[in-house]
């Protein structure tokens, strides 16, 4: 079987590149498709990879550091990409990758983190932090006809993915696709829990507005406990001036160092509301309970009141007092590392290897059903 492997970009390392580099051990001969690929920012895994990037790589820095500048150059970048010799195509997607062209002989697999967000399920949001004038209009049109092109294209994936209920039931809503769930991988083994906690809580993640880390910042000044926070990004600077002596930023970290505040850790706090969430798994491999805005997919991976403690309420003060319930609570890590043991990377690989080998055989038997939902609709639809 010849396989290609499709993702959206490569300028950070997170959740979705996690779940690359794990396809990439279960596919080593799979060339690995981009847009673009910041080779100062990969690990040593990836730079053995055979990364190919589309005529995005030349755009300039600017462009490319702001990802709803990209959408214009999305359009063209992945169906440019010659795909014809593969007999499984797996595009691994969260706004573009899914539009890949394939020939009729071709499976194509997409494994969908989610439909786009400030497309879809975030477009109030997004649009407006755009400032008002001819810039929003046009951005509102420019989304508006991104949606249709997101829609058409995802009536050329074969099979769809899904990383959680709560993204299923986006693709099912925005894009009439059922799909089948398979959870990302975790490589538990990298982390060790610690005997005892020390006296601080932790955050991690990229800082960008809709990880909503403003809220720990302004409920820790409120708790007046340690917080210290671990990630880069574009929301660095206004964050840290929030922030008051008991929140400490430590920038990037280590995948070492990071295991290593993670299992010294009194808690996890997660205030964002995500797809599925990697980083909360790896805290309880280090039996380290989360604390977390109780909606999306965290609810599959967090029992609450046993692995962590869920805020109903996307505010500071929410998070503020789940914190103090938690400290009421006496949770055992072993149970927490029991639990995140299920979303081992050994899972991950002998799910997707036996999906893979079911859709492939149905696929070129042409037994394959149509889509059941797979009909165009009326423009303008979905907004």
């Amino acid at each position: 079987m010849k396989i290609a492997i499709v993702h959206e970009r490569l300028d950070v390392i997170g959740g979705a590149e996690r779940v690359i580099a794990s396809l990439h051990r279960l596919y080593p001969d799979a060339p690995l498709y981009t847009s673009f690929v910041d080779h100062s920012i990969l690990t040593d895994e990836f730079r053995t990879m055979d990364i190919r990037s589309s005529y995005m790589q030349k755009l300039p820095q600017w462009v490319k550091k702001r990802s709803d500048r990209l959408l214009p150059f999305y359009l063209f970048a992945f169906q440019n990409f010659d795909l014809s010799a593969y007999d499984v195509v797996l595009s691994s997607s969260y706004v573009a990758a899914k539009s890949v062209l394939t020939p009729a002989d071709t499976c194509h697999i997409c494994y969908c983190h989610t439909p786009m967000r400030y497309g879809w399920e975030k477009f109030p949001q997004y649009i407006n932090t755009v400032r008002p004038g001819v810039f929003k209009v046009l951005n509102q049109a420019l989304l508006q006809y991104f949606r249709m092109w997101d829609y058409q294209t995802a009536q050329n994936v074969d099979y769809f993915i899904s990383t959680s209920d709560a993204v299923a039931q986006r693709i099912r809503k925005h894009y009439r696709r059922e799909s089948h769930k398979i959870h990302p991988p975790v490589e538990t083994r990298r982390f060790t829990p610690s005997e005892k906690p020390d006296d601080y809580y932790l955050a991690i993640s990229r800082l960008v507005p809709y990880k909503r880390i403003d809220l720990a910042v302004e409920a820790f000044q409120k708790l007046n406990r340690k917080l210290l926070i671990i990630g880069t990004g574009r929301e660095y600077d206004r964050l840290k001036k929030l922030g008051g002596r008991n929140v400490e930023f430590l920038g990037w970290q280590s995948d070492d160092r990071v295991a290593d505040y993670m299992s010294r850790a009194r808690a996890l706090i997660f205030p964002g509301e995500e797809d599925f969430g990697i980083v909360p798994v790896e805290a309880q491999a280090s039996g380290t309970p989360v604390i977390a805005y109780g909606v999306g997919g965290i609810r599959e991976t967090v029992r609450h009141g046993e692995t962590g403690y869920f805020f109903t309420e996307q505010t500071a003060e929410s998070l503020a007092e789940a914190v103090q319930q938690f400290e009421c609570l006496n949770l055992s890590r072993k149970s927490i590392v029991a639990h995140a043991r299920q979303f081992d990377e050994g899972r991950f690989h002998q799910e997707i290897e036996e999906f893979i080998d079911q859709c492939r055989r149905e696929f070129h038997s042409g037994q394959r059903p149509l889509p059941p939902f797979s009909r165009p609709l009326p423009v303008g639809v979905g907004r």
